[in-house]
């Protein structure tokens, strides 16, 4: 099993995702990331459906590194309750789970 995850972040707009990732990169929390702007989101929130753009914001990392990423993101994210996700990656191209080893050590 690979130690590499991804971390799922829904975010309001690009430019959060796009400050959270470059924040994650230079701090060598993560080894990429992809934003999916536009993506249509629809949830429970204080009792009512709310539906609103954001852009979801997707973190190739390690275990390791995980708990220093949710609070890095926590503190620049300005939702109340952000969505932040630990996704296991079970199987990959080894060349590349292996470089995300390398890009977070």
């Amino acid at each position: 099993m690979s130690d590499v995850i991804w971390c799922y972040v829904t975010c309001p707009n690009r430019d959060v995702a796009k400050n959270i990732a470059t924040t994650a990169l230079q701090q060598r929390l993560i080894a990429c990331a992809n934003l999916f702007a536009q993506a249509e989101s629809m949830y429970w929130w204080d009792g009512v459906i709310q539906t609103d753009e954001e852009c979801v914001l997707i973190c190739k990392t390690r275990k390791a590194q995980y708990a220093k990423l949710q609070e890095a993101i926590k503190e620049m994210h300005p939702y109340d309750c952000p969505c932040i996700l630990a996704l296991p990656v079970t199987e990959g191209n080894p060349g590349f789970l292996d470089w995300i080893q390398r890009e977070t050590s």
